[in-house]
């Protein structure tokens, strides 16, 4: 492939990602000038982090000839105030998906079906503090408790028994968590297809979907349905396994190394303007 081929396929692919993500910021009041100097700042972050030659340092001079910008632009760029990476909704999602992970898959926390047992609030070793001290450590087990009331995900009923009633936590639509997981879900996708994407590239990583552009709108409820209910079976039998793997959720696995690794499962729509013939 010729490198202008490639630059005219990488432009288009450029263009169809930023449609949703510019229609995202715009919804919620990023101006251009913000996004451009977030834009320049990564530029020139990867190219001095991740363009370096080895043994030499990386300078200004090198960083405007990989990024396109000049070097007073690259100076200028480089004094920003760095953006606060604020962990705070991010940390607070895994603790609560954690919490519904290990009341799904814990055997301690299940009934005699194997379903996912009513717990206590307090009290003996099977209750939901229990819960929360053995997956999301030394936190408020009310603050966790509260969460999980708001999104819907547990019920307390009128014996003070909490039910699990969602096998997953989702946010709510509006919650600060999901701008969150904007972030590391969409970031963890662009960085598997850079994977799939070097030429050199000798083990990809899983990268699959299904997709049709002359479906009836009214076959779109029941693929909701075989979505929610086929990948929530996917995931949670994925998660199984690699509770077993990591290192703060069991005792016996070891090995060398410390890495992150996720599977995700979504589902996208969208209304075509043109019939199909």
């Amino acid at each position: 492939m010729t490198e202008s081929k490639l630059h005219q396929l990488l432009s288009a692919a450029v263009v169809r990602l930023l449609k949703p993500l510019v229609r995202l910021l715009i919804r919620n009041g990023m101006s251009f000038g913000t996004f451009s100097d977030l834009a320049k700042r990564v530029f020139v972050d990867i190219a001095d982090k991740d363009f370096a030659i080895d043994g030499k340092k990386q300078t200004v001079s090198r960083v405007s000839v990989i990024t396109g910008l000049s070097r007073k632009e690259v100076s200028r760029v480089q004094s920003l105030p760095a953006v606060a990476d604020d962990t705070t909704q991010q940390e607070q999602y895994n603790r609560a998906a954690r919490i519904i992970s290990g009341w799904v898959n814990d055997e301690k926390y299940q009934d005699p079906q194997g379903e996912p047992a009513q717990l206590s609030i307090e009290g003996d070793e099977n209750s939901f503090a229990s819960l929360v001290k053995k997956y999301s450590g030394d936190v408020p087990v009310r603050a966790l408790l509260d969460e999980l009331l708001r999104v819907g995900a547990v019920i307390k009923q009128e014996n003070n028994m909490l039910l699990l009633k969602e096998r997953a936590y989702v946010p709510r639509a509006g919650d600060l968590e999901n701008v969150a997981i904007l972030g590391v879900d969409v970031a963890g996708l662009l960085t598997t297809i850079d994977n799939n994407l070097q030429p050199d590239q000798r083990q990809a990583l899983f990268q699959r979907k299904v997709y049709y552009d002359n479906l009836p709108e009214e076959a779109l409820a029941e693929l909701r349905d075989m979505t929610r209910k086929h990948g929530q079976a996917l995931l949670e039998k994925l998660n199984k396994w690699m509770m077993q793997q990591d290192r703060d959720t069991s005792a016996n696995s070891s090995g060398t190394g410390r890495m992150a690794a996720g599977v995700g499962v979504y589902l996208f729509h969208e209304r075509l303007n043109e019939e199909k013939e």
